[in-house]
């Protein structure tokens, strides 16, 4: 399905189509600072369609003072290219934090006029990251494995202990012992929600369309803890399958909903979450040990108006005990970022006062590399994937 944009755009000719066809934000400035021309990325970047963007300086794009002007001013004085790297274009309209490398060159056969072409870098910076947010995960994993063999089986002894006390004691010092077998209960539960860190298990994968995981998990959130949010959907409708576990992704975005409803809540009849898909082809990860890059297609989103997450937690804000509620436990982002990782994707977070993003990245379904990996898991002992049956 092709959007109204889509169809008022005319058709490219060769040069455009190879210009809108790279993933990386190519501007083309004209001596007075406007921009003269852009490519589909660029739309993407600053959010602005190319013909709005055709109606603006570069400096009402970028901030105030930005390198990128000096850059250009450079250019145009030297005749000669300039690369720059990790430089911030983030405004509050765009977003905060957009660390880019800068290549900017003179168009020859326009003389005066500057291309300039962004490589944004905080999509490999997230990577990075998440292989970061991996590593803690499996030093949880030994800690819960730990945890549940050191700490369930004295804690048992505790409660019984307490439970035998209680029979004689005195009214007041019941309220002692059932404080007793209280905390003890609590510590197993907590113990019992770090042991999914240790499940190591091989779950069941198969293509499983997100439109229906997000819509299921709005229809709970709408029934119990969103009840009073309003949800705006805006997906690709013509999306392909995610290669996952259906039950895992719904645990997935029901976590990331229920952040997001507990960030908006005092926000009363403005609280607002936006839930999105699109295809996005130019990310591609890395994995450590192997020589060919893992495609990351298929980007999920969940957004809210809340008050935003504070800067010094983002870094951190998936390694486990790492929380802003006063009664969390740190674990949910824990386990979503294991999940989508156990997945082969990658979740990242960007924030600021009334804009936070959750995205995941997820590689998409393939049926000829399912065969494959079913064959391999075909051996004794080990259960194949069963595959499930999208409607």
């Amino acid at each position: 399905m092709t959007s109204a944009m889509e169809q008022r755009r005319p058709v490219p000719t060769d040069g455009e189509a190879i210009l809108n066809a790279l993933p990386n934000p190519v501007l083309l400035v004209a001596p007075d600072g406007r921009i003269v021309d852009a490519n589909i990325a660029a739309e993407s970047f600053f959010e602005i369609s190319t013909q709005f963007l055709r109606r603006q300086s570069l400096k009402e794009l970028v901030p105030f003072g930005s390198p990128l002007l000096a850059l250009i001013e450079q250019v145009r004085t030297s005749g000669s290219p300039v690369n720059e790297y990790k430089v911030d274009l983030g405004t509050p309209r765009i977003g905060g934090d957009r660390q880019v490398d800068l290549h900017v060159a003179p168009l020859t056969e326009r003389p005066g006029h500057i291309v300039v072409m962004l490589q944004e870098r905080t999509i490999a910076d997230k990577m990075d990251r998440q292989l970061t947010h991996r590593s803690a995960a499996r030093s949880v994993i030994a800690l819960a494995a730990m945890l549940a063999h050191e700490i369930k089986n004295p804690l048992s002894g505790i409660r019984g202990a307490a439970q035998l006390l209680e029979q004689q004691a005195s009214s007041e010092d019941r309220l002692l012992t059932r404080l007793i077998c209280d905390e003890a209960d609590r510590i197993v539960t907590l113990v019992d929600r770090m042991e999914v860190f240790g499940d190591d298990r091989p779950v069941a994968r198969g293509p499983v369309n997100i439109h229906s995981v997000l819509d299921h998990v709005k229809r709970l959130a709408q029934s119990g803890f969103a009840r009073n949010v309003r949800f705006i959907e805006d997906y690709d409708p013509s999306l392909p399958p995610v290669l996952a576990n259906q039950d895992q992704l719904i645990q997935v975005f029901l976590n990331l909903v229920k952040n997001a409803a507990e960030a908006v809540a005092d926000l009363g009849s403005d609280a607002e979450i936006q839930l999105t898909t699109a295809f996005r082809p130019g990310v591609r990860l890395s994995v450590p040990g192997k020589k060919s890059r893992v495609s990351l297609p298929l980007e999920f989103c969940v957004k809210d108006n809340g008050s935003g997450v504070p800067e010094d937690l983002l870094p951190n804000l998936f390694d486990p005990f790492v929380t802003t509620k006063q009664t969390g436990s740190g674990l949910g982002l824990a386990l979503v970022a294991k999940i989508i990782g156990d997945h082969g994707g990658i979740i990242e977070c960007e924030s600021q006062p009334r804009k936070t993003t959750f995205r995941v990245l997820m590689p998409m379904y393939s049926a000829a590399k399912q065969h494959d990996q079913s064959n391999r898991d075909d051996v004794p002992g080990t259960p194949s994937p069963a595959s499930q049956d999208i409607r």
